[in-house]
């Protein structure tokens, strides 16, 4: 019931088909696995700080503290281990009966397999399946480093489809944990008019986790599409300061209303939730493979919404995300007021409530200060926000031309041409003489001619029209598709390229029908 896949190598025909002239491979560099280390890093910390924390509740009596504080880390992190383990037991288990062709083994490769079971049925069971992830996509990346050429590619494919799973689950672990945990032990500092150590430490830690599982998602996402420049870490830095800043004063003002209004608290953040999915919904989202898929991302998405601005959809996302950043700026100040106005006088001294509003919206205004930063500096397409100001404020984008390059999908070796600035702003003359406020201004000279089409090489055509930025390509969701292609990328001699099927392109459809 899946997607045909068939593999054409220059003996059956599959020469015949237009490709694009492939660069030098990206190679896997010692600052991506500092990367990915520092990430593991932040994992942990926000862990063993939240643990630490309940711990000192239970130790000094306030039982309530501990309970909410352990149920915040507890309950994220066993769906999430089981959403781990559902993957791994499908991915070894379809390995398992290709390799043994269905028979019962025996012997030392039973026992092996055995093992593989126990293993990872401990890690889960100890909560550290992201553990392991990113332990094993640094594992996969250095190999791609010290391997020859063809198992070189081979293995930093496996490391984008490991690091493309840990980014999944490490931001939905985020804002189910890491974003309820920040909100309640802000509020635990306000009822008490006290910071405790742990405390601040628990709070930094999920601060830290969400703004970097933010700025981190966006990146191997970005690193894993062809048709997009990959972010550089100066921008993903960037990014994270952003997201930071914004979600510090997001949570901080939840807190101060949460600490007088736990009713009308619980009552805002449903209301907020239901209120961004039904938007999400009605864009018309293109990331899961069914339906009901589809639906559950976008209620996620809604969570993740209650904190901060997440792109889901392509296409003039600076409307949505002006409109985004409005209702939260209202929302905020709403919030933060009504607690001025009815905040506990006996506790808190007028001049640390006007302390505390003045963190809201300093913290806020460097959230979009950092955000224009990275929109006017650091954006892989070049800047985005312009200086001039006149008549026009957007420009979209011209549709792409069926059967373009785009379509062809080559990973790992990066075989497209990268989107410019220059492909996006369109021809002269299409629109009105107006000067755009937004415009996307290539940030490197023009490339040079592109070189003859190459027609040799074996290429793996899908059956699918390709996902549109910034979903996933249907290969990084679609677990049977991961494992098809991985197989024979490992039987191919040289690596092939993946080619999605043109949208109306009839004559293709026949084509189609011939499948492995």
């Amino acid at each position: 019931g899946g997607p045909a896949v068939l593999l054409e190598s220059p003996e059956d025909g599959g020469g015949r088909r237009e490709a694009s002239a492939e660069p030098p491979a990206r190679r896997y560099r010692l600052r991506d696995g500092c990367w990915v280390f520092c990430a593991l890093l932040v994992c942990f910390a926000d862990g063993a700080s939240d643990l630490w924390l309940a711990a000192h509740y239970y130790v000094r009596g306030q039982r309530w503290w501990f309970g909410l504080t352990l149920l915040f880390v507890l309950l994220p992190s066993l769906v999430v281990q089981m959403l781990s383990l559902r993957w791994f037991v499908y991915d070894f288990a379809a390995s398992t009966k290709d390799s043994g062709g269905g028979t019962k083994d025996s012997g030392p490769r039973g026992c092996c397999r055995l093992c593989v079971w126990l293993l990872q049925g401990l890690i889960h069971l100890l909560q550290l399946g992201q553990v392991w992830l990113y332990l094993r996509t640094l594992y996969l990346g250095l190999q791609s480093r010290w391997q020859a050429e063809h198992r070189r590619r081979h293995f930093y494919w496996r490391m984008m489809f490991e690091s493309a799973d840990i980014s999944m689950l490490r931001l939905l672990e985020a804002f189910l944990k890491s974003a309820p945990q920040l909100v309640l032990q802000l509020s635990i500092m306000v009822q008490q008019n006290n910071i405790e150590p742990l405390q601040g430490l628990s709070a930094s830690a999920s601060l830290v986790s969400l703004a970097w599982m933010i700025a981190s998602y966006q990146k191997v996402l970005r690193d894993s599409r062809e048709d997009k420049m990959p972010m550089s870490y100066k921008g993903a830095v960037v990014q994270i300061l952003w997201h930071l800043f914004t979600i510090a004063a997001r949570a901080i003002a939840f807190a101060l209303f949460a600490s007088v209004f736990q009713l009308y608290f619980g009552i805002f953040i449903v209301t907020h939730w239901c209120i961004m999915t039904f938007w999400i919904i009605q864009g018309e989202t293109d990331f899961c493979m069914s339906k009901w898929e589809e639906i559950i991302y976008n209620m996620v998405v809604g969570i993740i919404y209650i904190f901060c601005w997440f792109n889901v959809k392509e296409g003039r996302s600076r409307y949505r995300m002006c409109i985004y950043y409005i209702i939260t700026l209202s929302e905020n100040a709403a919030l933060t007021i009504l607690w001025f106005l009815y905040y506990d006088r006996k506790t808190t001294s007028d001049f640390n409530a006007l302390i505390l509003v003045c963190v809201v919206s300093s913290s806020f205004a460097l959230g979009i200060f950092f955000m224009f930063i990275y929109y006017c500096l650091l954006h892989p397409n070049g800047p985005i926000f312009s200086h001039r100001s006149v008549g026009c404020i957007f420009r979209q984008a011209p549709p792409p031309v069926p059967g373009s390059p785009v379509e062809a999908v080559t990973s790992p070796p990066r075989s497209l041409p990268r989107t410019t600035g220059g492909e996006r702003e369109g021809a002269p003359g299409e629109r009105d003489s107006c000067v755009p406020v937004f415009q996307v201004r290539p940030c490197a000279p023009p490339a040079p001619a592109a070189r003859a089409p190459r027609t040799e090489g074996p290429v793996i055509r899908i059956d699918l029209p390709r996902k549109k930025y910034p979903a996933w390509d249907a290969h990084f969701i679609d677990r049977r598709l991961r494992k098809t292609i991985l197989a024979l990328e490992y039987a191919s001699p040289t690596t092939p390229r993946l080619q999605y099927r043109t949208p109306g392109a009839p004559q293709e459809v026949l084509e189609y029908e011939t499948t492995v």
